[in-house]
């Protein structure tokens, strides 16, 4: 095994074609690997009148046989978060005994895939031939969450990691990359076959408050009743028990936590799937959510801050760890939401950086999005104010 199976770069200039095509040997030189075996992009808007010139140099410079990304306002690389006038980041990997296949799909196909093995035969993979997926989805011109249900029914429970891209607001246009190939809608995705697996972690920057309860009443977003009592009742008896401090960082900022797998002996930090309060009525009893909960279904109120975040990505960063139990870890790529960052942290490079203590030195690249993705127990959900972090490991033999 090589010592460096993963590097990342971060080119900050302006386009220069010389100096791009230095700055990609000079990568491709640092990995010190046989070769690489994919290549993730993430560039900036400015540079899109160039994206095609610049995916050239990469795949022909940096020796890229599978290259895919997409746009974004800020990125990611090695342990730099890139919040300002970012440019270009890139993550080269080996991958030795990985089975790689990548696509791009539409709002066209998704229309298409209610029908069964629709996805097996765009893809070219069929469940079993899969360790799991990164992806790259345009928010303006294709619906994430049809795609996603789709997607699910065809490949569950196979992690699906990645992000939604970010890019000119105003004009509602971002980019995807595959290949030589700059798509403005749609998604491209990449199949981790093979020896390689993919692991991963979904921290979704909360801690849970009170106690878990059963809801007991609800009528599609409405949660009328929540272990027989008035969900609001619920709800402000969990706040008022806070500390004064504690609710003063609570408000405006209190989430529902949704148990996924009930079948659990007990349920922990990331066993929920952490959804806004977007309404509560004290006359009702009522509190609205940004999901479709069920009769039955355990749920625990959740407090979202800076200092819930870092606990959170502590505590799942030391269980990936765990789970990894040594296993040969090639490298990563980070899809951090928009919201996090300095925005929420107050200091540049948080998330990186603590991946990078506790799972690094490792090659990471990635991007700021408008939306994650990324699995909470067998199922895979659109995440927000989450950072969703994919792993490329040595797959266990058996």
């Amino acid at each position: 095994m090589v010592n460096n199976p993963s590097i990342a770069g971060h080119w900050p200039g302006d386009f220069d074609e010389a100096g791009f095509q230095q700055w990609a040997e000079d990568l491709r030189r640092q990995l010190c690997a046989p070769a690489v075996s994919l290549g993730l992009v993430f560039m900036t808007p400015r540079f899109f009148p160039y994206a095609r010139q610049i995916l050239e140099i990469l795949r022909v410079h940096a020796r890229v046989p599978l290259l895919l990304g997409c746009s974004s306002q800020s990125l990611i690389a090695g342990s730099l978060e890139v919040e300002q006038n970012a440019g270009v980041a890139l993550g080269l990997y080996w991958l030795p005994g990985a089975e790689l296949k990548a696509c791009h799909f539409t709002e066209k196909e998704v229309g298409e895939a209610a029908r069964a093995g629709y996805w097996h035969q765009h893809t070219g993979i069929e469940l079993g031939r899969s360790n799991g997926w990164l992806v790259f989805i345009d928010p303006f011109h294709l619906d994430s969450e049809s795609w996603l249900r789709t997607w699910n029914l065809a490949y569950a429970p196979l992690p699906v990691m990645g992000g939604l891209a970010s890019g000119d607001l105003t004009e509602q246009l971002t980019q995807l990359y595959l290949n030589g190939d700059v798509f403005e809608e749609g998604g491209v995705a990449v199949s981790v076959g093979g020896q390689v697996g993919l692991a991963g972690m979904i921290s979704q920057g909360c801690t849970p408050i009170g106690e878990t309860w059963t809801l007991t009443k609800v009528e599609q977003n409405i949660i009328h009743e929540i272990g027989n009592r008035p969900a609001y009742e619920v709800l402000a008896e969990t706040f008022n028990r806070l500390t004064p401090e504690e609710q003063s960082h609570a408000r405006g900022n209190l989430f529902i936590g949704l148990v996924v797998n009930e079948y659990l002996d007990e349920f922990h930090r990331g066993d929920f799937l952490v959804r806004n309060l977007i309404g509560a009525d004290p006359r009702s009893g009522c509190i609205a959510v940004w999901a479709l909960p069920r009769a039955g279904q355990t749920v625990q109120f959740q407090r979202r801050s800076a200092a819930a975040a870092t606990e959170d990505m502590t505590e799942l960063l030391a269980r990936v760890h765990k789970q990894l139990g040594g296993a040969t870890l090639y490298g990563g790529c980070l899809c951090s939401c928009n919201g996090r960052g300095q925005n929420l942290f107050g200091r540049p490079h948080h998330d990186a950086q603590m991946i990078q203590q506790q799972l690094g030195p490792m090659g990471l690249a990635g991007f700021f999005c408008n939306g994650e993705i990324g699995p909470v127990g067998n199922k895979n959900f659109l995440h927000g104010f989450t950072a969703s972090l994919a792993l490329f490991v040595k797959k266990a033999q058996g």
